[in-house]
């Protein structure tokens, strides 16, 4: 075996360097993995990171005004055209005088009531 002409010192600076540099480009990619994911962190101050946002549903104004209502077993508030049309003021009260999906429209004339009313 050939020996190393050069002193100790001059070999290990050698191999110290060699290493480095072999390993440096791995040690670039982590260090900059680490930070993107840290920039990650800081720009989702809302700490809602990784999940996919969900677009809100746009619901239909308040000040609007409905034209139709149909007694069905969704429907939720009784519009005050059908209260001053029919006297009633409850869904169980109309739905019972007129049958479910009887459909109400303003300004129309009110649908035939059920014959057992």
């Amino acid at each position: 075996m050939p020996r190393p002409n050069g002193s100790i010192e001059e070999i290990i600076a050698a191999a110290v360097s060699q290493a480095i540099a072999n390993i440096s480009p791995a040690i670039q990619r982590h260090v900059a993995e680490l930070a993107a994911e840290e920039l990650e962190k800081n720009l989702n101050v809302s700490g809602k990171a990784g999940r996919a946002r969900r677009v809100p549903r746009r619901a239909r104004p308040r000040g609007a005004d409905l034209t139709k209502w149909v007694a069905d077993k969704r429907a939720r508030r009784v519009p005050k055209f059908v209260i001053e049309a029919t006297g009633l003021d409850t869904k169980k009260a109309i739905v019972a005088k007129f049958g479910e999906n009887a459909a109400f429209e303003k300004g129309k004339s009110l649908p035939k009531p059920l014959k057992a009313a």
